[in-house]
């Protein structure tokens, strides 16, 4: 009875939260307070990782402690904590799916010894967040409200705990988003963490100046995995007007001799720059030594 009484007190998208949490298999009691935690406080736990928080530098010692009182599963924040790059195309899979779903062990798309599955539970249960990393920054690109939370339980978490900052949109919606962010050159990132049951929950339109992932990356933490593609440039269509450089977020793209070049060690396979040729220079080709692109439909098609 008394259990009964408790459990009407807490909120019912935290009870399916913690259910989820119980069926995880390894999913021990610290790893469910870390996902609470990260899920119901997002703007604190961000900004305190971007150092832009007032109180990171308060909280910060004692955040240290806790990971050593409290080891994380793998060796860096990279290996619990990260994102693939995913062109628009992807992207709109990801937000359009009409099944639940069940890929884990992912390996050879996500390259990373933890946090690699994909389990879409009511993968038409979409939520639109105020971006954490925008917000945390004192001038940050916009619009915020472009994270896009999907499936349960973590949409219905996300919506429960920040009515404010979140709304239910429909499928229909999370593409029109992401076309718009496309549009505005940010890249998009499918996310994993170990806090989430190890598997992918949100999809974040991401810009170099806000992203505290690419900050990270771009600072050495390999947070961050290549689509499986890379960008090429026809020459023999390439004008050299650097238009494409602007657009840019992994500063892989330079104009030399007269024509758009590639770095291809920065080049993440975004995408994001290709509809901004007008004349067509630009594509995207499959890297063989590059991650197995998160192709949903695929990967589906591949599992049965």
């Amino acid at each position: 009875m008394k259990r009964k009484r408790w459990c009407f007190l807490i909120r019912p998208a935290t009870r399916a939260f913690v259910r989820e949490a119980r069926r995880t298999p390894g999913f021990t009691w610290f790893d469910g307070l870390h996902g609470y935690v990260y899920g119901r406080w997002p703007y604190l736990y961000i900004g305190i990782g971007t150092g832009e928080h007032p109180l990171a530098r308060l909280l910060g010692p004692l955040v240290r402690w806790l990971s050593r009182l409290f080891p994380s599963k793998g060796s860096t924040i990279a290996d619990t904590y990260h994102g693939k790059a995913v062109p628009l195309e992807t992207a709109t899979q990801l937000v359009t799916v009409e099944e639940e779903i069940r890929l884990t062990d992912l390996e050879n798309v996500i390259p990373y010894p933890y946090a690699r599955d994909i389990v879409l539970q009511n993968p038409d249960h979409i939520v639109v967040l105020e971006c954490p990393c925008r917000a945390s920054r004192p001038d940050p690109c916009l619009p915020l409200d472009v994270c896009l939370v999907i499936g349960e339980p973590f949409a219905g978490f996300v919506a429960e705990h920040h009515p404010r900052r979140s709304r239910w949109i429909t499928p229909d919606e999370a593409v029109e988003i992401l076309r718009a962010e496309d549009e505005r050159g940010h890249v998009h990132h499918a996310f994993f963490k170990d806090a989430m049951f190890g598997r992918f929950y949100a999809i974040c339109n991401c810009c170099a100046c806000c992203c505290g992932a690419m900050h990270a990356h771009r600072l050495g933490t390999p947070m961050l995995a290549s689509s499986g593609y890379v960008c090429r440039v026809d020459a023999d269509l390439c004008v050299g007007c650097g238009f494409c450089v602007d657009f840019c977020q992994f500063e892989a793209l330079s104009v030399n001799d007269g024509w758009a070049a590639v770095d291809t060690d920065a080049c993440m396979g975004c995408g994001v720059c290709i509809s901004k040729c007008a004349d067509g220079a630009l594509s995207l080709a499959r890297d063989p030594a590059r991650p197995v692109p998160l192709e949903i439909r695929e990967l589906v098609a591949s599992a049965r």
